[in-house]
């Protein structure tokens, strides 16, 4: 399952599920691990604490108007908590654990998340580096 050709059909395979949901103007649910999921602004911590570890976000009204599926991620503009708190959510589309149509799962992922970007790639090319004995030495000097 972390095989990168899998992972790869699997975020293709998301990626025009939702393409074609938004463009038939079907609602549908996705359901994610909070972890995978960034908030701008961020939530307050009382609304945040009210999310569970794996959230369902159902797209319909503004939210579904305002989703774009972009370079791998989807995002979109969500009220939450009694205050309707506006923030854009925005996740990877391998984040995507299951596609709900009508509550139907119509979608289910098993690929993972790929690791965030930040200092990830630059971590793993290091830790590659250091891999060989000779490179050691050669940040020594």
């Amino acid at each position: 399952m972390k095989d990168r050709t899998f992972t790869k059909y699997m975020e293709n395979h998301i990626s025009e599920l939702v393409g074609y949901l938004l463009g038939k103007e079907q609602n549908f649910g996705l359901v994610c691990k909070l972890e995978n999921v960034e908030f701008n602004p961020p939530l307050p911590d009382h609304i945040k604490e009210t999310l569970n570890q794996i959230t369902l976000f159902f797209l319909a009204g503004y939210t579904f108007e305002s989703t774009r599926l972009d370079a791998g991620f989807i995002s979109f503009e969500a009220g939450f908590g009694s205050e309707n708190f506006g923030s854009i959510v925005t996740l990877p589309v391998l984040a995507v654990m299951q596609l709900i149509v009508e509550e139907t799962p119509i979608f289910v992922n098993i690929a993972p998340p790929r690791p965030k970007e930040s200092n990830g790639s630059i971590d793993m090319s290091m830790a590659a580096l250091m891999a060989n004995p000779k490179n050691r030495d050669l940040l020594k000097k």
